[in-house]
């Protein structure tokens, strides 16, 4: 079976890439993980004006209509400039989880502001324990008449300290255990009783918080489709954000081989390339293998989410793992080409070894992503 992108496709690539490499460069990446917020707002509208938000979100309710390899095609491309915008938090989850979880009305309410990039959500899930499991989840949310009160807190929100809204994961039945009655609840940024605080982390190019609920209230309603059953939808999106984070991170690979092959060209080292060198050859040799193969796993993951094949309980799993660890390793040996310059902070090289060890744990290790993978194949 074939699996080539579509010309269509190859221009959407082509038309992300140009638009990255005039606006998205290294200065503006450096100056932008200075700043607190961690993204441009204006950035955020002009992708928005070419669709970017929209791509994946069907046309009833605002969006583009297209699939979520197109959306995955983004993804590879903003890994390969370290693009930093609330992509991933907003769409590839946030969005993602309504379609998954809402009712038809909530979807009508909640994204065509999504789409257009007017709002930014934000998945509260994790908790101090950083557990990805259902038993991770503790916070809860109590029932008062027509109310909800949450109390808790959750960490390691990525862009939560600039999101519009949260949808958080809680107990709506605080004697239930495991994935049972798990809900998702959407909730304002600006309620009465929420704290956020933007936490430090390896890779400034993507910016995490804490967030605390304090007796924070919101009605029923804003639970998303059925009360008790989140956890499920949260796992069918949570399949998909791998894979597109599988997108990014070869997209930062390949950003990386390019990087060292480049250096190999022009660095002369007893009056020679230093590509010339059987030892570089090699290293650069072995990074083209990891990378090739990489985009192997991640595309077929990413054909399998987009056209929903019962594939993608074991491609996902494998994607994540395989490029997870071929993304660190690459981005090290790329360190490694460059020799001492790779080591400074002028150099980019550690922005993307930075970028992938934190993917490399983001939704999960490595090995938890195998097991899952054991699990599925009756290993």
């Amino acid at each position: 079976m074939n699996f080539a992108f579509s010309e269509e496709q190859e221009m959407l690539r082509d038309t992300a890439r140009r638009f990255l490499d005039d606006k998205a460069g290294s200065e503006v990446v450096r100056d932008l993980m200075e700043t607190e917020a961690g993204f441009d707002e204006g950035l955020w509208q002009e992708i928005a004006m070419q669709g970017w938000q929209s791509m994946a979100i069907p046309e009833q309710y605002g969006g583009a209509g297209f699939s979520f390899l197109e959306q995955a095609i983004l993804m590879e491309e903003m890994g390969r400039s370290l693009f930093p915008v609330p992509f991933l938090s907003s769409i590839v989850l946030g969005a993602d989880l309504v379609l998954t979880a809402g009712t038809e009305e909530q979807k009508q309410a909640i994204l065509p502001g999504v789409a257009s990039g007017e709002v930014r959500f934000a998945v509260a899930h994790l908790e101090a324990d950083g557990r990805w499991d259902a038993t991770g989840i503790e916070m809860i949310a109590t029932r008062d008449g027509e109310d909800l009160v949450l109390d808790g807190a959750k960490s390691f929100v990525v862009d939560g300290h600039t999101a519009h809204a949260f949808v958080v994961v809680v107990r709506t039945d605080s004697s239930s255990s495991g994935a049972d009655g798990i809900s998702l609840v959407v909730v304002p940024a600006d309620a009465d009783g929420i704290e956020t605080q933007r936490i430090e982390t390896m890779d400034q190019t993507r910016k995490q918080a804490e967030v605390a609920f304090s007796d924070v209230r919101v009605p029923a309603s804003a639970i998303l489709g059925e009360p008790g059953a989140g956890w499920s939808a949260l796992q069918q999106t949570l399949s998909r954000a791998i894979v597109a984070v599988a997108f990014e991170q070869v997209g930062g690979a390949q950003q990386c081989l390019d990087m060292s092959v480049e250096y190999a060209k022009v660095r002369i080292q007893f009056g020679r390339p230093i590509g010339s060198f059987q030892a570089v050859k090699h290293k650069c040799a072995d990074m083209l293998v990891e990378v090739e193969s990489a985009k192997s796993a991640a595309y077929y993951a990413g054909w399998a989410a987009s056209v929903g094949d019962e594939d993608l309980a074991v491609a996902a799993p494998l994607a994540k793992s395989y490029c997870s660890e071929a993304y660190s390793h690459v981005a090290g040996e790329n360190i490694q080409v460059h020799g001492g310059i790779g080591f400074t902070w002028e150099h980019d090289a550690h922005l993307f070894f930075k970028r992938a060890k934190t993917d490399e744990l983001l939704f999960g290790a490595p090995a938890a992503h195998r097991a899952a993978l054991a699990d599925t194949l009756g290993l």
